[in-house]
């Protein structure tokens, strides 16, 4: 695709292979961009990169495990040697555990979240600022949550992990804002890969919880998501940086009741 808002424009989506990194990467397939498919699924990962190829788009799969910085370098590294450049990023894959009461999550698996999270993004940032710095141009969109805006029980690793990632995305937005580089986060309420999971463990959370959104319903990656990254990337966004959009249906207005049984205290 030749044409679109993001048209001549490369990029590298982490968690590309599922959920809302899927649902971003359809979407600047079809505003023109080529995207890197970075996710640590081989499979899933190969075969999303040939659905978006069948739409009419470039793309090419890179396998990432995001808590290894050379895969991470190496991710950012393929954009360049497959498209010519590394103009935006989107910094989105994580993967977790269940939830469970905040004293029985280990040291380790708070560390395990912030690698995923903060160091994972502060990785692909220092690795593209080269290019993006050298162009004059550059896009970064971070993935955050209203976990940790609302402070959802259950997920306290996830939730500092992605509040350390909008804490960095500010302090860059700050440091490189005169170089044309732009860094902003989407906090998002979508049918994500970890939504479907949690469904299958609570239905009657997430059932009630997308009840309660003042739209009535949770996101689709690609339509509700999607939309507002690929406004994000482009050049309509250059004036807009270190800002957290809650792409959300309103969900953050008042926060959305989340209250899953986490078993019985120790």
């Amino acid at each position: 695709m030749s044409e679109g808002r993001l048209a001549g424009r490369a990029a590298v989506i982490t968690g590309a292979a599922d959920g809302i990194g899927h649902g971003i990467a359809r979407r600047f397939v079809r505003d023109g961009a080529a995207v890197i498919v970075a996710d640590f699924d081989r499979e899933r990962g190969a075969a999303v990169a040939a659905e978006l190829v069948a739409l009419g788009g470039r793309a090419h799969f890179v396998a990432c495990d995001v808590t290894k910085r050379d895969q991470v370098f190496a991710a950012v590294d393929a954009c360049v040697e497959h498209f010519g450049a590394a103009d935006i990023l989107v910094n989105n894959a994580y993967s977790g555990e269940g939830p469970s009461r905040i004293e029985r999550k280990t040291d380790e698996r708070f560390e395990a979240a912030l690698h995923m999270c903060l160091f994972a993004t502060k990785w692909a940032m220092e690795r593209a600022l080269p290019h993006m710095k050298a162009k004059g141009w550059g896009r970064v969109i971070n993935m955050a949550s209203l976990n940790g805006v609302n402070a959802h029980m259950g997920s306290a690793d996830y939730n500092v992990a992605k509040e350390a990632v909008r804490a960095y995305s500010r302090s860059a937005a700050r440091e490189w804002a005169g170089l044309g580089i732009s860094i902003n986060v989407i906090c998002p309420a979508a049918v994500s890969a970890a939504f479907r999971r949690f469904s299958e463990m609570a239905p009657e959370v997430t059932a009630g919880a997308a009840a309660a959104n003042p739209m009535g319903r949770m996101g689709d990656p690609e339509a509700d998501i999607g939309g507002v990254a690929a406004f994000l990337a482009s050049e309509d966004a250059r004036y807009l940086t270190g800002n957290t959009l809650f792409v959300d249906g309103g969900g953050h207005i008042n926060g959305v009741p989340w209250a899953p049984d986490l078993g019985p205290e120790d």
